[in-house]
């Protein structure tokens, strides 16, 4: 008689297969962590002092990036495929890792979730970054790991053990990893070694690890509620500012055009110590300093980040108080109007115009300009060919023609011009690329960067001299006008706070140039208080938050009132304009292009055109129309403006209305005569 044989007990959650499970487990979590790290602190290029620094001085704070890891990997144990789990977790880290210390090579400012929202116009700029045979290593890499990964989910090793004993490995790991990570982040808070505020962001992911401050981004988004936020406290401050802006008496000159041009990474290079030049890079720049008002401007970036001190220049509003590296393009502002100096400028009768020698969709502006009231939006794909910088970045000289056209196209009417140009942008070859450069270096800070720096005066003496071009032609104009010229942030060419002779990273300087005899005033300002300052000299005072930048910057109660206000409007009850904000959608509508000019092909599909055209028809009255308007010249012609991201209705033409073809009804098809094919084609309402 046979005996049946019994089988081995499965081991539980304690048995020592699952121990060591648990060792490994947590082992390659902290050697995941590690390796994070190295990139973090760019140990691979700058050497491991900040690493060891960060590993040996704040062992509380690596020890929480090493349970957030662990957090990520815990849920192996409940898995038949451990090891995939492991393998896959482990590539997304070493990946975020290594894009991280990619950024930070190219950058100041490290990796975040806010960057996320910009992949797919960030994939759009990689090749000035990288070369064509280093992108299609890395693509060929990455093509190579995921096979690995599908290999691995198809035929690796599977774990063998009853659901039940999983689900008790599984669970033992997670209030393991648990009380580490809850543990050791309550005990790091309690003794500093962490914190949710960031006054650095590159600082931050240097002191408390780039898991932790990663998750913080994630996380940690908006504007927090101020701990005295009602109803009484938000009219209190208005009360405050229209007070203040009524005893001013004001006698507002809407007959001057206002012009921006936020200039991209550009700074004197007198402002870098130990900087020496063959001759002084930025003439006309100097020039402007010393005959109208300027001074230093306090910008919230360093390296990277334009749209945030754009966006605190607009609607002055302080993007410090939203969450760490957050965009509030990417975020808040993607679904809310708020005051902004198109739309103070609107009230007074002015025509608001954006300009940009990028494509529209980088950081949204597309869709935030109309969100800040701009009738229209001119970005890189509707303007003639550009001239390129080396690194493929437009050059600034064909913003000149551009901000001219915006201003042709209202005879009658005052204007606001906002341009962001981009030729100053990283990434600066380390390497020799100018032959024969205007200017040379002779001496600077770090000569590793010898090149690169070379390379960036180079390119910012190509922006002096498009400034002194804009300033010739808005000069015989018989206009009066004010032009706005400031840096948007540091360029990121490894300098500190001791290289610079303001002795921060955090600012750049500003010039306001006009051409009726403006008294120069010198001052210090931050990009949230800039437009204010501008709008006040020409005595333009409406707007509550352009009213309490103007007359209250020097109360003691300034900061917890911007405070307020900023969460009241985005997040709060909008206390300040009884519960109904007066910048909603009508006031600055957005009208999206139906062609993409890449390829000429209709942007909407027909229920998308279908759903546009009702969504007008229930704004603006059933008897309105949507027209396709066509310049029979194509883009650059006097005719054709603002085509780059929307056209505001009733916008006017210099010479005489375009042709037309309309959209009677909803369920017709917009008509595609042949010369639709290439032309550049935009909505627009007409009456």
């Amino acid at each position: 008689m046979k005996l049946a044989q019994k089988s081995p007990a499965a081991p539980d959650a304690g048995h020592p297969q699952e121990r060591r499970a648990f060792l490994y487990v947590f082992l390659l979590a902290v050697v995941l962590t590690l390796v994070v790290e190295l990139f973090n602190h760019k140990a691979f290029t700058s050497g491991a002092d900040s690493f060891l620094e960060f590993v040996c001085g704040n062992p509380l704070a690596a020890v929480v990036n090493v349970a957030l890891v662990l957090a990520t990997l815990s849920p192996a144990l409940f898995l038949r495929r451990r090891a995939f789990w492991c393998a896959l977790i482990s590539f997304i880290w070493v990946v975020g890792g290594a894009v991280n210390g990619f950024i930070l090579l190219s950058r100041m400012t490290p990796f975040t979730v806010a960057d996320l929202t910009v992949f797919n116009t960030g994939l759009d700029t990689l090749p000035n970054y990288l070369s064509t045979k280093y992108i299609v290593m890395l693509a060929a890499a990455l093509v190579i790991l995921v096979v690995g990964l599908i290999l691995l989910f198809w035929k690796g090793p599977r774990n063998d053990y009853p659901l039940r004993h999983r689900m008790a490995a599984g669970l033992l790991a997670v209030v393991l990893c648990g009380g580490l990570l809850g543990g050791s982040w309550a005990l790091a808070f309690r003794l500093g070694y962490l914190s949710n505020t960031f006054a650095n962001l590159a600082f931050a992911y240097e002191d408390y690890g780039f898991s932790y401050c990663f998750l913080q981004t994630w996380l940690n988004k908006g504007i927090r509620r101020p701990e005295n936020y009602n109803a009484e406290s938000v009219q209190k401050l208005r009360q405050q500012a229209e007070d203040a802006a009524a005893a001013a008496d004001a006698d507002p000159q809407t007959d001057v055009n206002v012009i921006y041009v936020q200039l991209e990474s550009f700074i004197d290079p007198k402002e870098i110590t130990d900087l020496e030049l063959s001759e002084d890079a930025v003439p006309t720049w100097t020039r402007l300093t010393e005959e109208y008002s300027s001074g230093y401007l306090t910008v919230p970036v360093v390296g990277a980040g334009t749209a945030n001190t754009e966006c605190e220049v607009l609607t002055g509003m302080s993007t410090k108080l939203f969450g760490p590296g957050e965009y509030p393009y990417q975020t808040r502002l993607m679904d809310r109007t708020v005051e902004s100096v198109a739309y103070d400028l609107k009230e007074n009768g002015y025509a608001t115009h954006a300009i940009h020698n990028h494509r529209a969709a980088f950081y949204n502006r597309n869709d935030v300009y109309a969100n800040l009231g701009f009738d229209d939006f001119t970005s890189i794909e509707y303007m003639p060919k550009a001239e390129r910088t080396p690194k493929n970045w437009a050059k600034d000289s064909i913003l000149t023609d551009q901000i001219i056209k915006a201003l042709d196209v209202t005879e009658d009417q005052s204007d606001l011009v906002f341009t962001v140009s981009v030729q100053g942008h990283g990434k600066y070859p380390t390497e020799q690329v100018l032959e024969d450069p205007a200017i040379t270096v002779k001496s600077c800070p770090d000569e590793e960067y010898h090149y690169a720096m070379e390379y960036y005066v180079n390119q910012i003496h190509e922006m002096d001299q498009f400034i002194q071009t804009l300033i010739d032609e808005l000069s015989q104009r018989d206009e009066k006008t004010v032009l706005v010229l400031y840096g948007d942030h540091l360029p990121a060419l490894n300098l500190e706070a001791s290289d610079m002779k303001a002795g921060t990273l955090y600012r750049t300087r500003y010039v306001i140039w006009d051409n009726f005899g403006l008294e120069k005033q010198d001052e210090n300002l931050t990009a949230y208080q800039l437009s204010a300052a501008v709008l006040g000299r020409l005595g333009i005072t409406n707007g509550v938050m352009n009213q309490y930048q103007q007359f209250c910057r020097d109360e003691s109660t300034y900061w917890n009132g911007l405070w307020t206000l900023q969460y009241d409007v985005l997040y709060g009850q909008k206390y300040l304009y009884d519960g109904e904000s007066p910048y909603e959608d009508g006031h600055g509508a957005h009208y999206h292009p139906l062609r993409d000019p890449r390829h000429g092909r209709l942007v909407y599909q027909r229920r998308e055109l279908q759903s546009l055209l009702q969504s007008h028809g229930q704004r603006q009255g059933t008897q309105d129309r949507l027209y396709l308007a066509l310049d029979p010249a194509g883009a650059g012609e006097p005719g054709h403006h603002g085509c780059g991201g929307f056209q505001h209705p009733g916008h006017r033409y210099p010479q005489g209305d375009p042709q037309r073809y309309g959209i009677s009804a909803p369920d017709k098809k917009p008509r595609e005569p042949a010369e639709l094919r290439r032309a550049p084609v935009f909505l627009q309402r007409r009456g």
